[in-house]
């Protein structure tokens, strides 16, 4: 164990626990946080009266504990995060049902679930490292990207010709061209382990400057990034920019179309402030599909199209697909063009993942919207999720989780952290939970603005803002990251820049279990689990964050993968899902 990280009174208390933090308060910081987003409350265009509603929210922790080994308030951000989701949320049931006094809860421990969610759902028990999981999944990864290790290490962070200088290769779901890029074959069977993968590879990237590399990069269209620190991503022209806009966007497309407001729900029916609202999904892996999984908590139909031609990870469909239906359409076909735009007449929102302007250059981009609003009477909410933001320079490039955090700073952060001169990309795929919260916030704002004054808009979130906002909150003071890294094992302090997400993760999820059990496992009071139809299978699942008092936001179905259900409206209240525990 690293002795000098061993303060503050050690990893367990005289009864063998973990010791919970000696003067920190993540409940504290939470507020703090909440309050500083709040600032921007003109500007994110939140509901007038939110301001009123905070008498009635409340953060609850069953520690005083921070349990991810990441310098920063990765819980209290996206916690606040949450918060401000409820008090919208809060808002539209005054709308709905009528105005109250609605006792709202923010779970720190529910919340630190959310944020790494892929890590605990199970399908018949079965993780995403558990050996045979893969025979209980629709196979998505059309070009071997996820499945052939050497093609999934084309996704990865590496040393350059330039000294002290890291590039993060990308090769998405497809993994040829940035291999070809950098002078490998597209698949090497004679490589047998992952260090000698990881070895050959960064062999090729050192070959180039960070110059080359961007440049070729570039030419290619490629989703790879220099990894850059924090103060010399600001003083970019794309980080000063950015830098100084409000943590998401959202802009009035046109003020024409009259005013939408929720319609009644029957007798009986359950308080969802989203029943009736159709939301149609062109998303991909996590961070878009994470909005639609959190308007589905809401009781939105949401129906994810996706592509039978496109790739797409098996795994991550099992948890980010929660509430939703899911259909395959071609919009480069006029067949799955005619189908795609009879769902929009109907859709009230539209969430758009791609790469920016691949919807566009299909004709159903905002402007597109504006005139089918028009002429049916009734505005639209569209959603953009990307990388790296909307205006500047950098804006056009496509991106990952792991490229925002490497171009804005956070994983020269994480490998500060960890004592090292070299970024490590930090566990889990968090920004992308947490890009997701903002732009469920987004559409929640845009939804309550449509039934109140009319009009369409346009909402815009992305993975930097998340990581800016990270920076914003600050790290954690010198004692409670000591504190956190006295936990760690010395398979933590072996990790470096070069190692893949999966060993990164795999060893911090290890970890993790031993230290937090609660956390883990079939029975654990964060997760909820169903019969799902789609898989003919039992899936667990976390629970929704936001506890709203008076308000159903719960899962009205189980997951399914890609591409099962027909491209229609025509919702099935149970789907064959069956809940079997409660919520």
């Amino acid at each position: 164990m690293h002795e000098r990280f061993l303060t503050s009174g050690g990893l367990t208390d005289e009864t063998g626990n973990v010791a919970e933090l000696r003067t920190y308060s993540p409940k504290a910081e939470a507020q703090r946080i909440l309050d500083m987003l709040l600032q921007f409350k003109e500007e994110l265009h939140l509901p007038e009266n939110i301001t009123d509603k905070l008498k009635d929210l409340e953060f609850t922790a069953e520690k005083n504990q921070v349990y991810f080994p990441i310098p920063f308030k990765e819980t209290e951000t996206t916690a606040a995060l949450k918060a401000i989701e409820g008090l919208v949320a809060s808002c539209i049931a005054d709308l709905r049902f009528g105005e109250k006094q609605r006792h709202i809860e923010i779970s720190l421990e529910q919340t630190t679930c959310f944020l790494f969610q892929t890590y605990l759902s199970t399908i018949d028990g079965l993780g995403k490292y558990s050996p045979g999981v893969k025979s209980k999944l629709k196979d998505t990864d059309l070009a071997q990207a996820q499945s052939d290790p050497y093609r999934r290490m084309s996704a990865n962070l590496y040393a350059t010709k330039t000294p002290n200088t890291y590039f993060h290769i990308h090769g998405s779901l497809e993994a040829n061209t940035t291999l070809a890029m950098i002078g490998l074959p597209p698949f090497r069977p004679d490589l047998k382990t992952i260090d000698e993968i990881s070895d050959e590879i960064e062999s090729h990237v050192q070959q180039f400057t960070v110059e080359e590399l961007e440049q070729m990069n570039k030419e290619r269209r490629q989703a790879g990034v220099t990894a850059m620190k924090y103060e010399d991503f600001i003083a970019t022209p794309h980080g000063q920019i950015n830098n100084k806009l409000p943590p998401w966007a959202i802009t009035s497309l046109e003020t024409e179309t009259p005013a939408a407001p929720f319609s009644q729900i029957e007798a009986g029916g359950r308080p969802q402030i989203l029943k009736g609202i159709k939301v149609l999904e062109l998303c991909r892996i996590i961070a878009g599909p994470c909005i639609g999984r959190i308007l589905a908590e809401y009781g939105a139909d949401v129906l994810k199209i996706t592509s039978p031609n496109l790739p797409d990870v098996p795994w991550f469909q099992v948890d980010v697909n929660m509430g939703k239906h899911a259909a395959e359409l071609d919009l480069k076909t006029p067949e799955g063009r005619e189908v795609f735009e009879r769902l929009l007449e109907d859709a009230d929102v539209v969430l758009d993942g791609y790469r920016p302007g691949a919807i566009e250059k299909l004709g159903y981009g905002p402007q597109a919207l504006v005139e089918r609003g028009r002429k049916r009477g009734k505005g639209y909410v569209y959603v953009n999720e990307n990388c790296f933001g909307y205006e500047g320079e950098w804006a056009y490039r496509a991106g990952w989780q792991q490229i925002a955090d490497c171009v804005t700073g956070i994983a020269w952060a994480q490998g500060a952290f960890m004592g090292l001169d070299e970024p490590v990309i930090p566990p889990f795929p968090i920004s992308d939970y947490g890009t997701g919260v903002m732009g469920g916030i987004a559409a929640l704002t845009a939804l309550y603005h449509r039934a109140t004054k009319g009009g369409s808009y346009h909402a815009k979130v992305s993975l930097i803002q998340y990581d800016l906002l990270l920076f914003k909150a600050g790290q954690y003071d010198e004692a409670t990251k000591h504190e956190l890294l006295a936990k760690q094992d010395e398979e933590f302090f072996k990790l470096r820049h070069n190692h893949s997400v999966d060993h990164i993760s795999g060893t911090v999820l290890k970890r993790m279990r031993e230290l937090y059990p609660d956390l883990f496992g079939e029975k654990s009071p964060y997760k909820e689990t169903w019969h799902s139809a789609g898989y003919n299978a039992t899936v667990s699942a976390v629970k929704p964050v936001a506890k709203i008092e008076g308000v159903d936001n719960s899962f009205t179905r189980a997951c399914r993968p890609n591409g099962m259900d027909k491209p229609s409206w025509d919702f099935e209240s149970e789907d064959g899902d069956k809940r079997l525990t409660c919520t």
